[in-house]
């Protein structure tokens, strides 16, 4: 039956969606020399959420024929599919932007219009002509999208929303590295306050989840302290015992090989080194860090816990290179590399969900009251 499904699965062509992100940013260049790429075009069907024309000037710098054809927005056919080849869904507008590569509103407003409607075309019943099965998000500037008046910390938590995920979490995958955050896009000082024992168990729990995806049968997962040397018994701080400690406790019950808290400066050098599949980091920069020292030009970003497949290169807009043919497109190669496995995954689970088990997406409530551990997390 596995051989079977593994012949199904690869019978398969999922259809990619791709947001341009930021079209004042590298996020053009980087598409257009992904799509440029054949052993990427290989891979699936891709539709671009985006504008045509920095993406023919993009591939035109870097000396590529562009591979996909063009599609003005207004004329999307709405009873078919668009990705019979790779299709750029042209949103035009290029006189509204500003010609310095900076944060702008103009920007702003594009970049959220390309990822809202990849989300919507993503969440689309199976069979729509219109779905697509994954989507890879181009960089956009935080700071574009406020001053266009959108109050979103990032692409994390509108993925979110608009998936109603209850419980996610943001990861990372690289080369040597595998990482997931308790807390993403949040002010260092508030992370005390909102560290709870439901937050420390989000990234375990789906993170779990997310290593059986790649096909590792039982992930072993180390947890970070907060504080410096894992509060070294209270001494440094009392989050470890009173929300980590019960987090991981709760995951073992429920069968998750998972140890810690450990300190945070020393762990990541034994997952490195492979003897963790996955490291539960309790902030951004504690995970950051070493993910973009060892991976930055192959790491991507994963959030997990969606009804959907999102990926991301682990990389800003980059304004200070834009237009300069300077920018590098494998993180984001390897997060349309990374989606398309993840959406075979998703095909392959649902159709024969009894070999590829299922999720319990009530295992954190039920452990929490057999536990007796009062979760005061407001999600």
């Amino acid at each position: 039956m596995r051989e079977h499904s593994k012949e199904i699965s690869a019978r398969f062509e999922p259809v990619i969606a791709i947001t341009m992100g930021d079209p004042m940013g590298i996020g053009p260049e980087v598409v257009a020399k992904a799509l440029c790429d054949p052993a990427i075009l290989r891979l699936g069907k891709f539709v671009v959420y985006g504008q045509n024309q920095p993406l023919v000037d993009a591939a035109d710098r870097a000396g590529m024929r562009p591979f996909w054809f063009r599609i003005a927005k207004e004329n999307i056919p709405t009873n078919r599919g668009v990705a019979a080849e790779p299709v750029v869904l042209d949103y035009g507008h290029e006189d509204s932007l500003p010609h310095a590569h900076a944060p702008s509103r103009a920007a702003g407003l594009l970049s959220k219009a390309f990822v809202e409607d990849a989300i919507a075309d993503a969440l689309r019943p199976v069979g729509d002509a219109r779905r697509v099965d994954a989507v890879v998000t181009g960089p956009i500037s935080k700071e574009s999208w406020s001053v266009a008046g959108f109050k979103w910390p990032g692409h994390t938590e509108l993925f979110a929303a608009r998936c109603k995920a209850t419980r996610h979490a943001m990861l990372f995958e690289s080369p040597r590295l595998r990482v997931a955050l308790a807390t993403a896009h949040v002010p260092l000082m508030d992370i005390r306050n909102l560290l709870t024992i439901g937050r420390v168990f989000d990234p375990i729990d789906l993170g779990y989840n997310y290593c059986r995806q790649l096909g590792i049968e039982k992930p072993k997962i180390a947890v970070c302290g907060l504080n410096p040397h894992a509060g070294e018994n209270g001494l440094f701080g009392d989050e470890e015992e009173r929300v980590i400690t019960p987090a991981i406790e709760i995951a073992r019950r429920n069968g998750i090989d998972v140890r810690g808290p450990f300190p945070g400066d020393t762990i990541f050098i034994d997952a490195a080194a492979g003897k963790w599949d996955l490291v539960v980091a309790m902030y951004h920069d504690q995970g950051l860090i070493p993910v973009k020292l060892l991976g930055f030009d192959r790491a991507v970003n994963i959030t997990i816990g969606l009804s959907i497949v999102r990926t991301s290169p682990d990389h800003g807009t980059a304004f200070d290179i834009a237009s300069k043919n300077a920018a590098s497109p494998n993180s984001m190669k390897a997060a349309i590399e990374l989606a398309v496995k993840l959406a075979h995954a998703k095909f392959a689970q649902a159709t024969h969900p009894k070999e590829h088990g299922s999720t319990d997406h009530s295992v954190k409530d039920a452990a929490l009251d057999a536990l007796n551990f009062e979760d005061t997390d407001a999600e």
